[in-house]
């Protein structure tokens, strides 16, 4: 015999009790994905929020001022283009100028830490000298995954360890968005990649309207003009399989004193060519700042075997040794435009020819033109060699 449910028992039903259950599940699942997502967002913010913080600089007690790149143009405050500027020394009658820039490729350390340890171990005592050590900021707030580039490296100093960025190239894509299909420098018309247009050194003289890139090659040509700088240095690194390495580029103004300042260093054993700046390659910080501004601009490359093609795996001890068997056997086959064997280009080695090379070029500024003389005082190369770059960086305590 049939008998009808009673009213109380039809939440009992089994139809209704699979609608509660999977109501009750996703709403399970909806707040454990809430909860993952705030955990992931959590961790990643501990581990990229540093990025765009740039690297402790301890200022030495040769540094005057310290001002922001946006003091010259406005354009950039508040942006990620808005970097650190250090002056050492003093104007005054008789004196020049001098510009060093480091970082225009932040994956080229040995340019960054050498414009570092002028900061921190330097003097001047007539005239002045200008230090940008992260002039592409942005860049340094990402780095290259496909290269398996380490994002940090650490240097002992003598107080304790000094950690570094290990960055890209080039500007960060969420600062410079989107790319286009092709990058064409606005003062000469020449057509590049797309990516290109967040190169810093493809972007000079820079326009206060442009891009990024542009914005902070305005900036510096704005420096440049209003401090009167006599000589502009920017300090890069390249593979060793580049022909351009080991090298002094001077735009033609700036030959001479490059040529100078060469035979300099290689009186003090360290072998470097000069070449001078080609003439329809634009954007180079070599090229556009000698043709629009009346500084004497020159470029330094040294060996960096971590942005290579013939590396191996990519490790901190490749960025601060310089060493890969892949190299040693390259140079065997006479690939490579530079010596290389066991002992690599540690970047002692490295931050030792470039701090090396600024005093030279300095030297050689004061000697062809004693009216706009610059005195500065830093560590040499051999020192820096035996000693260490770690024994020129300030405490960190």
């Amino acid at each position: 015999m049939h008998v009808a449910p009673r009213s109380g028992d039809a939440a009992d039903a089994p139809g209704d009790e699979s609608a509660a259950s999977i109501s009750h599940r996703h709403a399970m699942i909806a707040w454990s994905l809430i909860v993952a997502i705030v955990v992931v967002v959590w961790v990643a913010d501990k581990a990229f929020a540093p990025m765009s913080r740039l690297d402790l600089v301890i200022k030495g007690p040769g540094v005057a001022r310290e001002t922001k790149l946006s003091e010259y143009f406005p354009g950039l405050k508040a942006t990620p283009g808005d970097t650190d500027v250090y002056v050492l020394g003093q104007d005054g009658p008789g004196t020049g100028s001098v510009l060093v820039l480091g970082g225009t490729h932040p994956n080229e350390p040995g340019g960054y830490l050498a414009a570092t340890v002028l900061i921190e171990a330097g003097s001047v005592s007539k005239g002045r000298v200008f230090v940008i050590p992260f002039a592409c900021k942005s860049g340094f707030s990402h780095n290259d995954p496909g290269e398996a580039s380490p994002q940090r490296f650490e240097i002992r100093a003598r107080g304790g360890v000094r950690s570094f960025r290990y960055g890209s190239r080039a500007i960060n894509p969420l600062d410079s968005w989107p790319d286009p299909d092709v990058y064409v420098h606005a003062q000469s018309g020449q057509r590049l990649s797309g990516e290109e247009t967040r190169n810093l050194n493809r972007a000079f003289p820079g326009r206060p309207n442009g891009t990024l890139a542009e914005r902070v090659a305005h900036g510096i040509a704005q420096l440049i003009l209003r401090e009167r700088v006599d000589l502009t240095i920017d300090l890069h690194e390249a593979m060793p399989e580049y022909p351009n390495i080991n090298v002094i580029v001077a735009h033609q103004r700036a030959l001479p004193l490059a040529a100078d300042a060469q035979a300099t260093m290689m009186l003090d054993g360290m072998q470097i060519s000069l070449s001078p700046s080609p003439p329809r390659l634009h954007g180079l910080s070599h090229r556009e700042l000698g043709d629009h501004t009346p500084t004497l601009a020159v470029l330094m490359e040294t060996p960096n075997i971590a942005i290579g093609r013939l590396r191996g795996p990519t490790t901190t001890a490749t960025v601060l040794e310089g060493r890969d068997p892949f190299y040693v056997w390259g140079a065997r086959l006479g690939r490579l435009f530079v010596p290389f064997d066991d002992t690599g280009w540690p970047l002692d080695v490295r931050v030792g020819r470039h701090v090396t090379g600024v005093a030279a070029l300095v030297e050689s500024l004061s000697t062809l033109n004693p009216s706009r003389r610059v005195v500065l005082k830093v560590p040499r190369y051999r020192e820096i060699v035996e000693r260490g770059v770690g024994w020129f960086l300030n405490s960190p305590q």
